[in-house]
């Protein structure tokens, strides 16, 4: 006698549900959440110092920045929702649309090759650009400058990443749980890319920093 499927959690068919019936609005929900904890638990992860705020500051404002939830963390909720959810779902679906009811190893070799060499390409620069303006950029040449340095190494790190989670997920992920699936998988990927990049600019502005110290002393008369 086969045993049958283990029964779903509730939430996650209740997830599922939504995602069925409001599929953009609760992939953007989701998309907020993630970017907005990647945010707060990379700041935390990274030991970045809390903010300066006033001794009179309000108890919320002060538990808000111990948690380090700042303006940034907000502003990458608002990219996940408005920017990284929309943006996804088009070009998602558009794959799934170009290869639904394709069964077979061509079938799979090509939404692999689509996805590496069209999907991961167009993310990667829509991400760039977005961190550019989130982290101040006021030009559209910054912009562009932004894209240019950061566009291969988010590329590399996408073409690792895409064809082992795509590879898993047709071989042994329904296709209902392929976008949970995935976004824990960005989630996951996102939060470690993030705590490394916070880590490497506190170690460069410590270096800096120190540096300039031991100039200071240099330069005092003895």
């Amino acid at each position: 006698m086969s045993a049958g499927k283990a029964p779903m959690h509730p939430l996650l068919a209740r997830y599922l549900t939504q995602l069925s019936t409001n599929p953009l609005r609760t992939k953007a929900l989701t998309s907020s959440t993630f970017c907005f904890l990647q945010e707060v638990i990379g700041s935390n992860a990274a030991g970045l110092p809390p903010p300066q705020i006033s001794k009179d500051a309000a108890p919320l404002t002060k538990a808000l920045a111990r948690a380090r939830i700042d303006s940034k963390a907000i502003k990458m909720a608002l990219y996940g929702f408005f920017v990284s959810a929309p943006v996804g779902h088009f070009l998602v679906g558009t794959l799934q649309k170009a290869f639904a009811g394709k069964t077979g190893l061509k079938a799979r070799l090509g939404q692999l090759l689509a996805s590496n060499l069209l999907i991961s390409p167009v993310n990667a620069v829509v991400f760039l650009a977005s961190m550019a303006v989130i982290n101040g950029a006021k030009s559209i040449d910054k912009v562009i400058r932004t894209v240019k340095g950061g566009f291969f190494s988010v590329l590399r790190v996408s073409w690792v990443v895409s064809p082992l989670s795509m590879t898993i997920a047709q071989q042994f992920i329904p296709v209902e749980l392929w976008v949970p699936f995935f976004n824990m998988i960005q989630f996951t990927v996102g939060t470690f890319m993030n705590i490394k990049m916070k880590k490497m600019r506190l170690a460069a502005a410590r270096k800096e920093a120190e540096e300039r110290e031991r100039a200071k002393g240099r330069d005092q008369p003895r």
